[in-house]
């Protein structure tokens, strides 16, 4: 007789994901990196800016020559020239002077301040008058100002966006390095599994986990690799786990990981060498059946086959493992982006597991509200319907309607 599974807190579990190491590094491209996660520190090898610079169209000063200018009794500065872009100027300012500049200008010798254009009028082809006072360092950033040579521009274990992308070729880099992206084997599991390619027979449904599952690593940055579906056959469910662990650096199965007659991944997994069963039950809802093993190494997933459990469990569990995996830090809470909202309906929650609770986002009189949605455990309907889901802690007992919460978006 098949033994119920033992239920692991929220904590034990990350602890267990822990254990594994992260993936290799690699060197790419700067137009490949967008989306990576640096695998070292990035540290400046020059100042940045190289030179001090405007901020600001107008006229590049020496600021002890504007003080006490006002609309009332302008300055009147002499312009000894015109800065061109992208040149080193010939020349210096003195007490006195001024040169036209536009913004990113180099700004002239002596010069350490810029006065806006708006705020001085043209007396002359040579002659200006300045109608504000200014400080030195007034529109302008200093040379390393923005970052100093020797400085830790971006550190281990961020994902490299667009802002960091170009900051990156500010200081010359082409190549990086980052973490690999982890490939991970995608493999369904049930006698009523059919691909999605063909028109299931009666009894049986389309394999919807395996690409739920794997839009969602493809956005974690993981590349994914789907196994045909396979049946409710120990010899072809370990046959298939072995080529996926052959090729992958995680397996991750859907089906098959509860306590009926026919759910064989505990047993399969635990059959092959080289196995630890780490987890087998969570404290959460919806995902209690959840395995989590590592064989031969590798770490293994085992998600419940409804769809909404699945894409549940691999949001709270799979995505931040793959972060972790590839240099960041492991946190104990689900991915995606967050957003406050007030909840307008009441939701009930039996203490002793974690709940995700489905809701859509809506607006309501000029504020973001969160509407649970209820349905039958397995209907894709909540999920479509749903934005996000609320984290009902495992010691609660519900949440009131008018309570502002925190969505974690899909």
């Amino acid at each position: 007789m098949k033994e119920f599974f033992k239920v692991n807190d929220l904590e034990q579990v990350f602890a267990y994901l822990e254990l594994f190491p992260r993936v290799e590094a690699e060197t790419v491209s700067l137009s490949d990196a967008p989306g990576r996660v640096l695998a070292s520190d990035i540290v400046s090898r020059e100042d940045l800016p190289e030179f001090r610079r405007a901020t600001m169209d107008g006229y590049a000063v020496r600021a002890a020559s504007t003080f006490g200018a006002s609309e009332a009794n302008p300055a009147y500065l002499t312009v000894r020239g015109t800065v061109a872009m992208g040149e080193t100027p010939s020349f210096s300012v003195g007490y006195g002077e001024a040169a036209r500049i536009s913004t990113g200008g180099m700004l002239p010798e002596g010069a350490d301040g810029v006065l806006m254009i708006e705020h001085a009028g043209t007396i002359d082809a040579g002659t200006i008058e300045a109608y504000q006072s200014i400080a030195p360092g007034h529109n302008i950033i200093e040379k390393g100002e923005d970052f100093c040579r020797g400085q830790t521009v971006l550190s281990r274990g961020r994902r490299l966006r667009s802002p960091g992308t170009g900051l990156l070729a500010a200081l010359g880099r082409t190549s990086v390095s980052v973490y690999k992206r982890p490939a991970i084997g995608i493999l369904s599991t049930g006698d009523e599994i059919a691909p999605v390619d063909q028109v299931p027979p009666a009894g049986k449904i389309r394999d919807i986990n395996a690409h739920s599952i794997s839009a969602l690593i493809r956005a974690a940055g993981g590349e994914t690799e789907m196994f045909d579906p396979v049946p409710d056959d120990p010899m072809r469910i370990r046959d298939a786990l072995e080529r996926g662990l052959a090729s992958a650096d995680v397996v991750v199965l859907s089906g098959g990981s509860s306590v009926g007659e026919r759910d064989h991944m505990l047993n399969v997994v635990a059959s092959l060498s080289d196995a630890v069963v780490h987890a087998h039950g969570i404290a959460i809802s919806p995902g209690k059946p959840t395995l989590i093993a590592s064989v031969q190494g590798k770490p293994v997933f085992g998600l419940p086959g409804h769809p909404v459990s699945a894409l549940v469990v691999a949001q709270v569990f799979l995505a931040p493992f793959l972060g972790y995996l590839q240099g960041q830090e492991l946190k104990q809470t689900p991915s995606g982006m967050r957003v406050s909202a007030e909840l307008t309906d009441s939701i009930h929650s039996a203490q002793g597991r974690e709940e995700y609770v489905r809701v859509k986002l809506e607006q309501s009189q000029g504020r973001l509200t969160a509407r649970p949605v209820f349905g039958k455990s397995g209907m894709l309907s909540t999920l479509v319907k749903a934005d996000g889901f609320v984290v009902l802690p495992i010691h609660a007992e519900g949440l009131p309607a008018g309570e502002t919460v925190e969505v974690v978006i899909f």
